[in-house]
């Protein structure tokens, strides 16, 4: 199975714009719908979406969830293509697609950490 990817903002089944709404709904929660999770970032408000820079502080933390992304390689390329991830151009990508761990907050295994993806600002913040 492939490592979740952690939501934080518009990529939420339950949120997501209608340009990637039909895909962010083949999303499924992870660990049967308990799939709260911290990750060590900053939340910035960008305006019309929000965007996280990962961290190395300990005290920096985002709440999001955890998401099983479908088999379908598809479905991958439409999510970043939305977040505008270059797979060929990172430097030019407005957001990455990064791995790092996610904290579980809302089951019995709260506390363990789980490899995630997450899309992650790809800009400066001032």
């Amino acid at each position: 199975m492939p490592d979740p990817l952690f939501i934080y903002g518009t990529l939420h089944p339950d949120r997501a714009p209608a340009a990637i709404a039909p895909t962010a709904r083949l999303l499924k929660p992870f660990g049967g719908g308990r799939n709260g999770a911290t990750i060590q970032a900053r939340l910035y408000d960008l305006g019309a979406y929000p965007g996280v820079v990962l961290s190395d502080d300990p005290a920096d933390t985002v709440s999001g969830e955890l998401f099983i992304l479908p088999e379908n390689p598809a479905v991958l390329a439409r999510l970043d293509d939305y977040e505008d991830f270059r797979t060929s151009d990172p430097a030019a990508s407005l957001f990455l697609r990064q791995q790092t761990l996610a904290t579980l907050q809302d089951s019995a295994d709260a506390g363990t950490e789980i490899a995630c993806w997450v899309y992650t600002y790809n800009r400066s913040i001032l």
